[in-house]
């Protein structure tokens, strides 16, 4: 590990994705920390009612499902499942997985799984937990409050201020997230705009969901949110390749950065689950004597719920839906 000081989003790149990288390590995302995927198989049931509604407004009995930052297939394999057990057990899919890591051993064959976004599709992208891990390079206000790259130390994490924020990132500091007061700081979301709409870009029709962390426009954290995770518990941000590096998504400027040619809606989790039928109301007392079997399942059932739509918790998740209008598109 170098001791050479470097910007974030360059520290970031290389201590999550490169040879050595967190993402590539065997045991996967999901080794820690849980997602709203690992959390309830709910969660995966609520995706395949959505690509059945994306399939039957598209018109089509054959549909694409593109799960972006796949981890090691959670999310499709519960997807698939789900369809297969009742939501639409006739609706074909085309799957992708994309994921810089290997493909794990058992996934379904019929998931195909690479490194880059397929293009063309006509269906769902889908990207849980995603956005937040795309690096960013971290602005910091120093004492005459002029906007200044932070810089970091790989081996330790330690950081000092660089050089005054220019150029695109400037602009976009300016318009999405201004700092004025010394030591006040931001993630600058830029590279993940990019990516959210590259991937949007990706549909030739249907429609694209970014599910994470997430703060809009007058409501910023002063001080930003970077940190890390490692065995399931915070832990400082250090780019040592050792934990996740991870920071809530600027969602409104993600938005604005794939608008055209779309109909775009922000939401949190806990309407968006509850509007593909996650409730966590508790099943009426009288089924305990009637069904106690189906009570005991429900009443598990309504826990899950509860946790993924929870206020505090994954129901304030922000989830960014854009469809993808072709008469609209540039």
């Amino acid at each position: 590990m170098t001791y050479d000081w470097c910007g974030w989003r360059e520290a970031a790149e290389t201590a999550l994705y490169g040879n050595e990288g967190f993402y590539r390590r065997p045991e996967g995302p999901a080794g820690h920390f849980r997602t709203s995927v690992h959390a309830s198989p709910l969660f995966a049931s609520a995706v395949a009612r959505l690509l059945a509604a994306t399939a039957r407004e598209l018109g089509t009995d054959t549909v694409d499902l593109v799960d972006v930052g796949a981890g090691r297939g959670e999310l499709l394999t519960g997807v698939l499942a789900a369809l297969r057990a009742g939501t639409a057990p006739d609706l074909a899919v085309r799957a992708y997985a994309v994921e810089i890591a290997p493909r794990p051993a058992g996934l379904d064959p019929c998931v195909e799984w690479g490194a880059e976004l397929p293009r063309g599709v006509r269906g769902l992208l889908f990207a849980n937990e995603w956005l937040d891990n795309v690096p960013t390079e971290v602005a910091e206000a120093d004492a005459d409050g002029v906007a200044r790259y932070v810089l970091v130390r790989g081996a330790d994490g330690a950081e000092q201020l660089g050089d005054p924020v220019t150029g695109e990132d400037a602009r976009w500091l300016s318009r999405w997230w201004p700092l004025s007061r010394p030591g006040d700081r931001a993630e600058i979301g830029r590279p993940r705009d990019e990516a959210w709409a590259r991937a949007v870009a990706s549909l030739a029709g249907g429609t694209a969901v970014a599910v994470d962390y997430a703060h809009v426009r007058g409501a910023r954290p002063p001080f930003g949110t970077l940190t890390g995770f490692r065995g399931g518990r915070e832990v400082p941000p250090v780019p040592d390749g050792g934990c996740d590096l991870t920071s809530h998504v600027a969602l409104d400027a993600c938005a604005a950065a794939a608008e055209s040619g779309t109909e775009t809606e922000l939401l949190d989790q806990r309407t968006a689950l509850r509007e593909l039928g996650v409730s966590g109301g508790r099943p009426p007392l009288a089924m305990a004597s009637t069904d106690p079997a189906g009570y005991v399942r429900a009443l598990g059932s309504a826990g899950e719920a509860a946790e993924l739509t929870a206020r505090g918790g994954l129901g304030d998740f922000g989830w960014l839906r854009q469809r993808v209008v072709p008469g609209l598109r540039p």
